[in-house]
């Protein structure tokens, strides 16, 4: 298992640091001045030079990326011109909110899914089958941003049921979660019926048929503990997709998360800031995804660090 760890261990640090690079040489390619935002368009030539100077623009790029990898090192991500003040100490501040969003969006799509999925395993073919899987499609093929405007206008400004905005009730949650989550309920719905379809053909599920055990037995416990290792595969995924994928429903909704402290930021190119909170989404990825390789020897202690 040490080994295991450790390899895992040393290929995150591969994707965070491909992560970072890339980040690094993207934000500094799109158009626009920094430090014409900083002191604003009418300052001077000299103003200009000395803000430049300030925050290390004015280096060569390969200084400022060895600058900024050392920074790193040091877990000193830089300051923020806009927010002032430590950019990942912003940027951590935030993460609960989204961290909120993830969860409550993970909640709905395993609640809605997994019961939607192990239904239509139960009556295939069935109406409800059919309404699942086209509904599946549908909600994979509806944009996000296109749905939470839709979701607003009917429950927050027609009928008056949620808030469309963070009031500080819990029920302000639900509209951005269930958008985060639509188009994974679907998908995972079908996922856990062809699975459980695939394990009740098996011959432990016809024998325990044979032997008169209730099917709802068969379909809920025998069935569901088979089909659990690639459930928990993907909602591993889901919830770090959730995460990176919370940066458009932030922004709709107002959400006070990273998405939308990085889209402000990447405005106003506040370059620290947009670093700080896509280092903040990768880590958050790979533990997520350390978490599942883990989880899976506690699933099934058959298995060895090898299978993961």
């Amino acid at each position: 298992m040490g080994a295991f760890l450790a390899k895992r261990l040393a290929q995150a640090v591969v994707v965070a640091f491909g992560a970072l690079t890339l980040v690094f040489v993207i934000v500094r390619a799109v158009p626009g001045d920094p430090a014409k935002l900083i002191v604003g368009p009418d300052a001077s030539a000299g103003q200009l030079e000395s803000v430049r100077s300030d925050f290390g623009l004015d280096d060569p790029l390969w200084r400022q990326y060895v600058d900024h990898l050392g920074g790193i090192v040091r877990g000193d991500l830089g300051d923020s011109w806009r927010l002032g003040g430590s950019a990942l100490t912003n940027t951590l501040d935030r993460f609960p909110a989204t961290l909120t969003l993830a969860l409550a969006a993970l909640v709905l799509t395993v609640a809605i899914g997994i019961t939607l999925g192990m239904l239509c395993a139960r009556r295939p073919g069935k109406v409800l089958d059919l309404v699942v899987s086209t509904g599946s499609l549908a909600g994979q093929a509806i944009p996000s941003f296109w749905l939470g405007i839709v979701l607003i206008l009917l429950f927050a400004r027609h009928l008056d049921w949620l808030p469309a905005t963070v009031d500080g009730s819990p029920a302000a949650v639900l509209l951005p979660a269930f958008t985060l989550s639509l188009p994974f309920i679907g998908w995972l719905a079908r996922l856990v019926r062809s699975s459980a379809l695939e394990e009740g053909a098996k011959d432990y599920a016809r024998t325990a048929r044979a032997k008169g055990v209730p099917e709802g037995t068969i379909q809920y416990v025998h069935v569901g503990r088979n089909i659990a290792i690639p459930v928990v595969t993907v909602l591993g995924l889901l919830m770090g997709n959730f995460i990176a994928n919370a940066v458009i429903i932030e922004v709709v909704f107002s959400w006070p998360g990273i998405g939308s402290l990085m889209v402000d930021a990447i405005t106003n190119r506040d370059y620290a800031v947009v670093e700080a909170a896509i280092l903040t989404i990768t880590l958050s990825y790979i533990v997520l995804n350390l978490f599942v390789d883990v989880v899976y020897f506690v699933i099934d202690p058959r298995l060895t660090p090898e299978d993961a």
